[in-house]
């Protein structure tokens, strides 16, 4: 087994786990805002749905990586396995700084499609968004138990986290695919 790096049942990291993922969401909260969605009004000298692009190849990257941290677990390669997953955690951390900056700096755009594939986008947009609200949390927990050696409590929640995170990640890629043929 891998050395920990913080005692198990720690109080401040569940604190700092709880803190974060509260900041996190209400800055997302706050894009939706319409004192904020003033700043995309600016002419930047560039399309900022740059970063919707940045986002999906973020997210691309982040489910091969899950995949790859998945068989690497079941091959016993620990290491190999807590590196991938950081990374993933890494670009996600990457992922959320581009969001940011495409949501204040992007118009809002609106799907354009209709009939069964609009039900279709807004269902997976929809499911997404939840999910993608909700797993913050779960994954720093996660990342926490194996950092604290408790790995029979990491392997549980990974059960959960995983499946998760890796749908978040694929419908993120094909969320991007769907409405960035409407991006202005």
């Amino acid at each position: 087994m891998l050395k920990p790096f913080f005692k198990k049942n720690d109080t401040l990291a569940y604190w700092i786990i709880g803190i974060l993922s509260v900041v996190v969401f209400g800055a997302v909260v706050l894009l939706r805002q319409d004192a904020v969605k003033g700043i995309a009004k600016m002419d930047l000298g560039f399309n900022p749905h740059i970063f919707a692009k940045l986002n999906a190849i973020i997210n691309a990257t982040v489910s091969v990586l899950l995949i790859t941290g998945l068989l690497l677990v079941k091959q016993r390669k620990l290491e190999s396995h807590r590196t991938v997953m950081f990374t993933c955690i890494a670009l996600s951390a990457l992922f959320l700084v581009s969001y940011i900056a495409h949501h204040l700096l992007a118009p809002e755009t609106r799907f354009g499609g209709d009939g069964p594939v609009r039900y279709f986008y807004l269902t997976m947009l929809a499911s997404h968004i939840i999910l993608a609200a909700v797993i913050l949390p779960f994954i720093l927990y996660t990342a926490y138990q194996s950092l604290s050696g408790d790995y029979a409590k990491h392997k549980k929640i990974a059960r959960i986290t995983f499946p998760i995170w890796l749908y978040v990640s694929i419908t993120g890629v094909l969320v991007y695919i769907m409405i960035s043929p409407y991006y202005v």
